[in-house]
């Protein structure tokens, strides 16, 4: 689908669709008034008979006889003095879901009064919106029954400021793609989205982004003393990968920004083995992967002046005459044994050699990003993700450059005592603590692996991935984090 800006006014915009924005407390914006004197005044027949009220995502369809647009598509922006540009993606990708099912190929989407003050981040949001939009999951369908037609959208621009327009446009593009990208790689099933095709994907997409990429085996995982790693691999008859990517954007600098995502491209739970009920949903447990993939490529598409290294773990977890066993020890990469508790608390066994190797290249900040524990949806249900780190000012900066994407995040206490939940009888740590914080001590466990450097853990179990559709998007994969990935690179950015 083609993202553009356009320069028509809102009345003469010739499209399948016009779309404008509704706020529910205040005047309409100048483009909704243009657009209802275009249609005689039947925007405000329908206000005023109390059938629309401007929520946030609320839609209302007008037909416009005569018209260059054919019809009018009002969208609900809620209370105008909650706005943010980050409405707008919502805004965008409601109109194209909307109108897309209608079987309307190309649309004009109107921007509030509002995105004059920030033309950039507004175009951004809409271009976004109406990619991530325009998403769907019927990968495998022959003849999916209800299929978006939406071609092109246009931007338009309203006299605002074009090259702002332009630069956000740019922007959003790239960050909509990616997303979609690491949506297309969580979706997948497994048996195509092994370790090996997922490290096939990251190849492709680094060489198409210019970002130099390693795809390296078991044997080499070996050779880095990566036990921790190798242990959830063991039962699986497919070879782990380890990928990493390196963007250098900054050569004048030594900081190094990690990107470190769970890649368990399925998670039957090995000999702890999981319950058959919503099994299927364990090809999910890559989104952390799958978001650092696609965010390493939009990162190289944008090329901001920053140092990052992206690493994803990847490996199946399956029972099997070699898979590991409870009460085994293993030892990580930075020489700390483990005693495997249950089979089932993988995804911290890959984190951890995944977190030794980012300091291993010299990470000054790492960041990671898992599907790690169920206790984590219990707490947060589908809301909010889970932030714990062991740095307060790079915890609050994350916090700060996320806000604005839409993502969200809630900070939770690692106290020491959570630690010490995680100490085992036998080795230096054992992989669980129970089911008391289990979020926390799951956190606690990975802290032993990232020494000082700042770090930032996201549990994104509860946000990776979605049960049902929303006015604005697809049911299935989220993934999030990509978008406060981007951001935090960005942020660090000397550019």
């Amino acid at each position: 689908m083609q993202v553009r800006i356009a320069h028509d006014a809102p009345e003469n915009a010739r499209a399948g669709a016009l779309v404008v924005p509704a706020f529910s407390d205040t005047p309409p914006s100048s483009a909704t008034r243009a657009a209802d004197a275009a249609v005689g005044g039947a925007l405000t027949d329908v206000v005023e008979s109390g059938e629309f009220k401007g929520k946030l995502c609320e839609t209302t369809l007008v037909h416009a006889k005569e018209r260059p647009f054919r019809r009018v598509l009002v969208v609900g922006l809620g209370d105008r003095s909650a706005f943010e540009p980050k409405l707008l993606v919502r805004y965008a990708g409601a109109a194209v879901r909307a109108l897309g099912r209608k079987g309307i190929a190309e649309i004009a989407v109107a921007l509030p009064d509002e995105a004059a003050k920030d033309p950039q981040a507004c175009a951004a949001a809409v271009a976004e919106g109406a990619l991530t939009g325009a998403f769907e999951t019927s990968l495998y369908q022959a003849k999916p029954e209800r299929p978006l037609a939406m071609r092109e959208v246009a931007i338009l621009a309203s006299g605002i400021d074009e090259g702002e327009l332009e630069r956000g446009l740019h922007r959003g593009v790239v960050v909509g793609e990616a997303v979609n990208f690491a949506r297309r790689l969580a979706v997948t099933p497994a048996n195509d989205m092994t370790p090996t095709h997922l490290a096939d994907e990251a190849t492709k997409a680094c060489n198409d982004a210019g970002i130099a990429i390693d795809v390296h085996d078991a044997q080499w995982a070996r050779e880095q003393n990566m036990g921790s790693f190798l242990s959830v691999s063991n039962g699986s008859a497919q070879p782990p990968k380890f990928i990493v990517m390196r963007y250098m954007g900054d050569q004048t600098s030594k900081e190094l920004l990690a990107l470190v995502g769970k890649g368990i491209t399925f998670d039957t739970g090995g000999i702890s083995l999981k319950p058959a009920e919503r099994m299927e949903d364990m090809k999910y447990d890559m989104s952390g992967g799958a978001g650092v993939v696609a965010t390493m490529w939009a990162i190289g598409k944008l090329k901001p002046r920053v140092n990052v290294v992206g690493i994803v773990p990847a490996t199946e977890n399956m029972p099997g005459g070699r898979a590991t066993k409870p009460g085994d020890v293993v030892k990580a990469m930075n020489g700390k044994s483990i005693e495997i508790i249950n089979t089932d608390a993988e995804g911290r066994l890959i984190l951890a050699d995944a977190l030794c190797y980012a300091n291993a290249l010299g990470a000054t900040r790492i960041v990671d990003a898992a599907t790690l524990t169920g206790a984590c949806v219990v707490a947060l249900g589908h809301v909010n993700a889970a932030i714990v780190s062991n740095d307060e000012t790079f915890a609050e900066r994350f916090l700060a450059c996320a806000q604005p994407t839409g993502e969200r995040f809630w900070r939770m206490p690692l106290d020491d005592e959570y630690g010490d939940q995680m100490k085992s009888d036998i080795a230096d740590l054992k992989n669980t603590g129970g089911r008391d914080g289990g979020t926390l001590t799951a956190a606690a466990f990975l802290k032993a692996f990232v020494g000082e450097t700042p770090w930032v853990h996201l549990d994104i179990a509860g946000t990776a991935y979605l049960d049902r559709a929303s006015a604005w998007s697809a049911k299935g994969p989220t993934c999030v984090p990509v978008r406060s990935f981007l951001a935090i690179a960005r942020g660090l950015s000397k550019a």
